[in-house]
């Protein structure tokens, strides 16, 4: 186990409660990009267990696109190339009461460095039909969501 993943279960509650305090709403975003074979990329961070889509939070004064753009090139080392489709806007009140999450579909891209610095620990490109164990749940049903297997759920 990596220092980040010892200092995270510490770490994640404060910075949460300072989220409460600082902003009514937290807002992040997702992507599902998908290769012209039909598999998706998936990352997995040196700070938390399991296999996510990439992506992360939305800062202040920053658009979605914005954010997407960042978080697909820093985490996965893709560059959108053209639009990115929104699948659905989920609320995360699990996590945080005042948490949303966007979630979009993107296609039109190219490979680029990624610059994770030390926050991903792998990624990997994997058919949606044969995800990797440790996958997480709300991962797998964005996945479903996307393929035509389930409505677009409300919540994360």
């Amino acid at each position: 186990m990596n220092w980040r993943q010892r200092v995270e279960p510490v770490i994640r509650p404060l910075m949460h409660a300072f989220w409460r305090l600082s902003r009514g709403t937290t807002l992040g975003v997702r992507g599902i990009v998908v290769r012209a074979d039909g598999r998706v990329i998936l990352v997995r961070h040196t700070y938390v267990g399991g296999w996510h889509l990439p992506g992360g939070g939305v800062e202040k004064g920053e658009s979605v696109r914005d954010a997407l753009t960042h978080e697909l090139r820093d985490e996965a080392g893709v560059a959108l190339a053209g639009e990115a489709r929104v699948q659905g806007v989920h609320a995360n009140h699990r996590t945080f009461r005042g948490d949303h999450v966007v979630v979009c579909v993107v296609r039109d891209w190219s490979r680029c460095e990624s610059n994770a610095a030390g926050e991903i620990a792998e990624t990997g490109w994997f058919d949606p039909d044969n995800l990797p164990d440790g996958t997480t749940p709300a991962t797998r049903a964005r996945l479903a969501e996307f393929r035509d297997q389930a409505p677009v759920a409300d919540n994360w």
